[in-house]
């Protein structure tokens, strides 16, 4: 196992290295592996997602359906 970390560039949709010279601003990551980089919107998303649900659980509107 590499020690190497690894990001999804937002600019271009390629997998990199921190040393390949995107921004930060232009990143996300780091991840442990490129599959798991390779990913990196799709884990957003979940993410995403599971915040939304548990932001309308806390105000007391659990329903699914709701679309902000």
């Amino acid at each position: 196992m590499s020690d190497e970390e690894w990001y999804y560039s937002l600019t271009d949709g390629r997998v990199v290295t921190a040393d390949e010279g995107v921004r930060a601003a232009d990143r996300l990551g780091p991840y442990p592996d490129r599959e798991t980089a390779a990913r990196a919107l799709e884990i957003a998303r979940e993410r995403t997602e599971a915040n939304d649900r548990a932001d309308r659980e806390w105000k007391g509107n659990d329903d699914s359906d709701d679309e902000d």
